[in-house]
């Protein structure tokens, strides 16, 4: 080779450096300073998208008989438009005006699982590493094999100490491996000890006090509360939160009392917002994920139910708002997404790369404008 072409070929590589480099890092630079991600276990989509179903919402599936004329006042309304926007007036008010919205069949926009299982340790555990594993296929709390989104932020450079995880389900001290993981897991009953404020004891003689309908699921609201006071407390820059009641009150055939917790869960989504809205920390650099674990049966009993035996129990939604997430609106008609893209979607809304560390996760969603 000649030295002319020699110095050509040198050239020609330093070009390709110069213009690669750059867009390679564009690819990873951070989107979002903080992420926060919500779930709530089995919430259909069919409430979601078209509101309460008229059909289930009857006195024999709300307690004993008690009647359902509120219920019916509060939630019910010609237009599924309008039924949805009285079920959960904050995510139709935000998520779509903000962010992207991922699956309404009725649209054809679909969301699902890819575990196969249809329930709910298999459901988060997927969400929260990207990949389904058949190991996983029960719900007994035992630790994760896996290791989740949330562990290896917490020891990326920016993230130690700045992660946490808050559920209503005992299960999550084994979804996250909270012996192993290094960050707060607060699940269940147990009191959050990793945080103190006058607050924060009071939400933990609550939860040791309240009355326990399912030995191993609180009631929501002193789990967001808790949770909510941890951001003010500790400002986490990655934080995780999973509500419980809409999957419990269905699973017990009480269609009423599922309807108000999925109307509370939306109320707790408008007090995190502007809640962090209104600290310095997180105004305008913050993205908010939301999504649950599985889906439920169609019928009027199969809504109760999910699992292998109930294949439409796959079906989901995943919406996301906030810093990084382009208007792209109420989808329709789209490429079907999976839970499995979440955990790649919030490293890489946080500049981070989760497919390098964990080669078995699913890619982001497409949230490409």
């Amino acid at each position: 080779m000649t030295a002319a072409k020699c110095q050509r070929s040198l050239l020609s590589c330093i070009l390709l450096l110069l213009f690669t480099v750059p867009a390679l890092h564009a690819q990873r630079a951070p989107q979002a300073h903080n992420v926060i991600l919500v779930m709530t276990d089995g919430l259909r989509w069919q409430e979601l998208f078209r509101g309460a179903d008229e059909s289930l919402l009857t006195s024999d599936r709300y307690y004993t008989n008690r009647n359902v004329s509120d219920l019916r006042q509060q939630f019910l309304a010609p237009t599924p438009a309008e039924r949805r926007a009285k079920l959960m007036p904050f995510f139709w008010s935000f998520f779509p005006a903000q962010g992207t919205v991922f699956g309404d069949v009725d649209q054809g926009s679909v969301a699902s699982v890819t575990n196969g299982f249809n329930f709910s340790y298999p459901g988060y555990s997927e969400t929260l590493t990207g990949h389904p594993d058949p190991r996983i296929h029960s719900n007994d709390n035992i630790p994760n094999p896996n290791i989740t989104v949330l562990e290896f932020l917490n020891k990326r450079p920016g993230f130690q100490g700045r992660v946490a995880a808050f559920g209503a389900w005992d299960v999550f001290s084994g979804i996250f491996n909270s012996q192993r993981c290094g960050f707060p897991v607060n699940a269940g009953y147990d009191p959050l000890l990793a945080a103190h404020s006058p607050r924060i004891d009071l939400l933990n003689r609550m939860k040791l006090d309240a009355p326990r309908i399912w030995p191993d699921e609180a009631f929501d609201s002193p789990v967001f509360e808790t949770a909510l006071e941890y951001i003010r407390v500790q400002q986490p820059r990655v934080l995780f939160l999973s509500l419980g009641e809409t999957d419990d009150w269905a699973h017990g055939g009480n269609y009423g009392e599922y309807l108000l917790s999925a109307h509370r869960a939306d109320t707790y989504l408008q007090r995190l917002w502007t809640s962090l809205q209104s600290m310095p920390g997180y105004r305008d650099n913050t993205a908010l994920i939301f999504l649950t674990d599985h889906g439920r049966g169609n019928g009027a009993d199969s809504w109760k139910s999910h699992g292998q035996k109930l294949p439409e129990s796959k079906d989901i939604f995943v919406a996301l708002a906030g810093a990084g997430i382009p208007n792209k609106g109420l989808l329709s008609t789209t490429h079907a997404v999976t839970q499995s893209q979440v955990a790649a979607t919030l490293a890489h809304l946080l500049g981070e790369d989760w497919m390098a560390a964990e080669p078995a996760a699913a890619g982001p969603l497409p949230l490409q404008p």
